[in-house]
């Protein structure tokens, strides 16, 4: 999590997703290259690791499977904004080595309440949703689509309780639909 992120009470879904799953670990800051503990995961034999990002050399996990016999799963996310997360991926030389995934685009964000920077990206916790869904579907996690509504639901509650005061103000800063 880059440390704005930390800031952002209000909308963090970073936190959320972190709240949300019990196996999660959560890391902060912006060069991660010489965390030892973000270190020791990527070194250790019986994991094997990967970096939630988009681009032409990502892995598509809605086709391709990331399980290997006797290997945990383990997938690092960056929580920030677009231009911080580029910064952070390019001082993080340990996770440049990491193999990317990536998942098709199907529906755009449900974040109401904060305006994304194209159609296509998500928030933290709808990208995490989508791929343990697309996990779920290859057989490398034991997670249903109801659990999947129960995983999103903090973040529909937060949208919705946060939705009128967007509609009180009128700040650039909030989406409109």
């Amino acid at each position: 999590m880059h440390p704005k992120e930390l800031r952002k009470v209000k909308n963090g879904t970073g936190h959320l997703t972190h709240l949300s799953l019990p196996n999660s670990q959560l890391y902060i800051g912006i060069d991660f290259h010489q965390d030892s503990r973000i270190n020791a995961l990527t070194a250790d034999p019986d994991k094997r690791c990967y970096l939630l990002y988009p681009g032409e050399e990502s892995l598509d996990i809605s086709v391709n499977s990331l399980g290997e016999e006797g290997k945990e799963t383990v997938v690092f996310v960056l929580d920030a904004t677009w231009a911080c997360s580029k910064k952070m991926l390019r001082l993080s030389r340990n996770l440049q080595k990491l193999p990317r995934i990536t998942f098709p685009f199907e529906t755009p964000s449900d974040f109401e309440i904060k305006e994304q920077p194209c159609e296509q990206c998500l928030s933290t916790i709808e990208s995490v949703a989508r791929v343990l869904g697309h996990l779920a579907v290859q057989g490398e996690e034991a997670v249903s689509q109801e659990a999947l509504e129960a995983f999103l639901h903090p973040f529909r509650t937060m949208n919705a309780y946060q939705k009128p005061f967007m509609e009180q103000n009128d700040a650039s800063r909030y989406r409109r639909r």
